[in-house]
């Protein structure tokens, strides 16, 4: 089994990439196989609305950034979503390819799990990770939470890490997508999570200013 976690930060070594790792450290330790996959800084095509892709069963533009991840989607089981939160919402440049992404090829992710992720420095993270378990919901998609929603805050690369509680939850999210791809694989009939001690953190800490 394998989950691909697409990072759709501008800054490739960031609070998301961090956070996704923190998830797929879990994955990895429960036997499942991951990849942490970088959009990166290139101008992103968004859709044309051409509908090309109801006869093609792909998008009509053949970008790089594309190609790589139709196909990583159609070989992972499932897939998880980190962006960081820009005017309340998901990064322009990740909404983009994931438009065309789903719109076009939408059945290769039909019924595969799926998580979002969202980092913020202080607010606008539940409007991004609302935005980003819209596609989800429309393809079928069984939606992961952890102990609470899937949002961590930290503002400088690496400043994620005080938020504990943000921590705990990605650790948590990790081990709830390994339980639903076991389940659902049947591999040794997994027992079902349970609830942990939560290690409340306000994103207002002791020692920043």
């Amino acid at each position: 089994m394998k989950v691909l976690l697409i990072n759709g930060s501008p800054r490739g070594e960031s609070n998301t990439h961090l956070a996704l790792d923190t998830v797929a450290k879990v994955l990895n330790d429960e036997g499942i196989e991951t990849e942490i996959f970088w959009i990166g800084i290139k101008p992103v095509q968004g859709c044309v609305a051409c509908y090309k892709c109801t006869t093609l069963c792909r998008c009509i533009f053949h970008d790089e950034l594309y190609e790589a991840l139709i196909r990583r989607a159609d070989e992972c089981d499932a897939i998880i979503i980190g962006t960081p939160t820009y005017f309340a919402g998901a990064a322009g440049s990740l909404c983009a390819i994931l438009d065309r992404l789903f719109f076009s090829a939408g059945r290769l992710m039909y019924a595969k799990p799926a998580a979002a992720v969202a980092v913020a420095r202080r607010g606008g993270a539940t409007e991004a990770f609302d935005r980003l378990n819209k596609y989800f919901s429309i393809n079928a998609m069984p939606v992961v939470g952890a102990q609470y929603w899937n949002i961590v805050y930290g503002a400088k690369p690496g400043e994620a890490a005080l938020d504990e509680e943000g921590m705990q939850t990605m650790r948590l999210l990790g081990r709830d997508m390994a339980w639903m791809l076991k389940a659902l694989h049947n591999e040794k009939a997994p027992k079902k999570p349970q609830p942990v001690p939560r290690t409340p953190t306000n994103f207002i800490r002791e020692g920043m200013f």
